[in-house]
């Protein structure tokens, strides 16, 4: 069956919610490209996210937060982590942190590293999910090695009976991906540079005492 297009407004979020509660796979606009996502709470979700992408389980998925409040409750977040959530957050910036000992993540989500990636995105539809549901394993809305799709006609295309669901937000903002900073070490380190330039990340890190490795 082909995933049904809502419009991304409240009645089609609510029935993404319903979905993602059901274990159901919503394709969903975020403030970059379109992403897929699935509740934590799906038994085996992550590994279908992983099998509708046609992506090597070895590589692990972020979680999308409704804001820093949601992010204390999935990892362990080091000072240099919090500065960068506190200018950054919403917005294209993605920080790696610990993840909590008292949390049971399940092993696909971080591809069995002991960290774990979290972002708020600057946009609603997201956030709004994640405030209903929880953290949100989000990744691209693209067969891997396919160009990412960029609206509802583009998802459904190439993944459109793999998943539930699409929420239409309408063609994507597009712009760079998020700047990844992994921040489990004493000196945080860029991964991968993005909308938030590496100066400006150096720039937060220096003003709470902390040194950003390579600089």
């Amino acid at each position: 069956m082909t995933a049904r297009i809502v419009p991304d407004d409240a009645t089609g979020r609510a029935l993404a919610v319903e979905v993602l509660r059901e274990g159901g796979i919503v394709a969903l606009p975020t403030d970059t490209v379109y992403g897929i996502a699935v509740s934590l709470a799906t038994p085996g979700g992550i590994e279908r996210l992983f099998h509708v992408k046609r992506r090597p389980p070895d590589k692990g998925v972020m979680l999308l937060l409704d804001d820093a409040r949601q992010a204390v409750r999935a990892g362990t977040i080091p000072a240099a982590a919090a500065a960068l959530m506190a200018a950054c957050w919403p917005g294209g910036l993605t920080v790696v942190v610990p993840q909590r000992h008292d949390v049971r993540w399940p092993a696909a989500l971080t591809g069995g590293s002991p960290t774990i990636g979290l972002r708020v995105p600057d946009h609603d539809a997201p956030r709004a999910l994640a405030r209903a549901i929880g953290p949100l394993p989000t990744t691209s809305a693209n067969i891997s090695g396919f160009p990412e799709a960029t609206d509802a006609a583009g998802i459904v295309a190439q993944l459109g009976d793999s998943i539930e669901l699409v929420l239409d937000g309408g063609p994507a903002l597009g712009g760079p991906a998020s700047t990844i900073v992994d921040c489990t070490g004493d000196e945080p380190t860029i991964l991968r540079v993005g909308a938030v330039p590496a100066e400006t990340v150096a720039e937060i890190l220096a003003a709470v005492g902390v040194k950003l490795a390579g600089t």
